[in-house]
């Protein structure tokens, strides 16, 4: 998810236990709910839901509540989305009081880009990858990750040379 979607996340939006759907984001310019980047009212997308992310969701939304579903909000008025800015400013906190071993360099969208490359070196079809990142087209997440996709060269050459010998 990109950082807005993720201030957005809803209770509502788990449709199967196994998938979240994207239907909306913390737009930075206004501060309010929004329609997807590049995207038409109502179009969303469905994403992959590991259990465990599943059920860190139902437990915050347990422990903390929701406000029309939505599990962050504003600290000082719930009825408002979670500031855009938000998230980055705890995971800088968090990183300075030393409260969790952060790698130099890793930033909250570093969780985008460890989701995309896990499934990419697993041969998950990039066609699939690049519609739940979001992205326009194959294009975006090809020049991304292609660095990071198993090499299919050999496994060609092994399966040429297997039916070329019966020649």
């Amino acid at each position: 998810m990109h950082n807005g979607e993720a201030a957005a996340v809803n209770l509502r939006n788990i449709v199967a236990d196994d998938v979240h759907r994207i239907t909306e984001q913390v737009n930075q310019t206004t501060g309010h709910y929004a329609r997807l980047k590049h995207r038409k009212t109502g179009e969303y997308r469905d994403m992959p839901l590991p259990a465990r992310v599943k059920n860190t969701i139902e437990w915050y939304a347990d422990k903390h509540g929701t406000v029309g579903g939505h599990l962050l909000r504003h600290p000082k008025a719930p009825s408002r989305p979670l500031p855009h800015y938000y998230l980055n400013n705890q995971w800088q906190r968090i990183k300075k009081a030393g409260e969790v071993d952060v790698p130099d360099g890793m930033v909250i969208y570093s969780y985008r880009h460890f989701f995309a490359s896990n499934c990419l070196t697993h041969n998950i079809p990039i066609t699939d990858v690049t519609e739940w990142l979001g992205h326009n087209n194959i294009d975006v997440t090809f020049k991304t990750y292609r660095h990071l996709m198993p090499s299919s060269r050999s496994t060609a050459a092994t399966t040429l040379n297997h039916h070329l010998e019966g020649i």
